[in-house]
């Protein structure tokens, strides 16, 4: 089974339906629903989507899009290690150095991304969601 990590705007395309990266991550949010893939989320990348959809949707949808979050993903911890370890990493963005950190920490598989390009520096490979079933074992 493939275990991937969802970065913050993958999992914002998802819950506010932004097209057309929605229908172009159709065929991973498939995979994950035929238990094919496993989808791991930031704790802090929930918080971050609560504050971004409520002003878009409102809170009682937002909070409904956090309890669907729990639901169907797996949370990676953010703690001071983690975060201790993404000051570490090159580059310059806090953010996608966590997601590298919680990606490592777990061991997953690939960073599923629509910013390929920010994860240059990562151990751990970086795809746009169309790209995740490549890396499905047949």
């Amino acid at each position: 089974m493939l275990r991937v990590l969802l970065d913050t705007n993958v999992l914002l395309d998802l819950a506010l339906r932004r097209e057309p990266w929605l229908s172009e991550a159709q065929a991973m949010w498939n995979a994950r629903d035929a238990h094919q893939i496993i989808c791991y989320v930031p704790a802090s990348s929930l918080t971050d989507l609560y504050y971004i959809s409520r002003k878009q949707i409102g809170n009682t949808q937002a909070r409904d899009v956090l309890h669907y979050c729990l639901a169907n993903f797996e949370i990676c911890a953010v703690n001071r290690l983690i975060v201790e370890f993404a000051l570490t990493l090159p580059g310059n963005d806090v953010e996608d150095n966590v997601i590298i950190s919680c990606a490592l920490n777990e061991a997953l598989d690939l960073i599923v991304t629509r910013n390929v390009s920010d994860f240059k520096h990562s151990p751990i490979q970086a795809v746009e969601p169309p790209d995740v079933l490549k890396h499905l074992t047949p």
